[in-house]
């Protein structure tokens, strides 16, 4: 079974915030904005946007590559002891 997911990859890409951090809290994924992760949620925080966006080529991702990053993403959940 898969944490993080496409869609929850999308949310993050698709955040208004230009700070957007995707953070694991209690068996969700959420965006916040850098500045509402408090001290408690600091170590549940997967990544950010712009390090996503790092990860993908110019213009609009496909579901393949959120996919791709969705794997990414839920190895580091579980790293983290989701």
């Amino acid at each position: 079974m898969s944490l993080i997911d496409r869609e929850c990859v999308r949310r993050l890409l698709d955040s208004e915030h230009p700070d957007a951090t995707l953070v694991f809290v209690r068996g969700d994924c959420v965006v916040l904005p850098a500045a509402d992760v408090d001290d408690a949620h600091k170590g549940l925080v997967i990544a950010r946007r712009d390090e996503v966006m790092a990860q993908l080529p110019e213009g609009a991702p496909t579901d393949g590559m959120l996919d791709d990053l969705a794997v990414r993403l839920d190895n580091i959940v579980r790293d983290l002891g989701a």
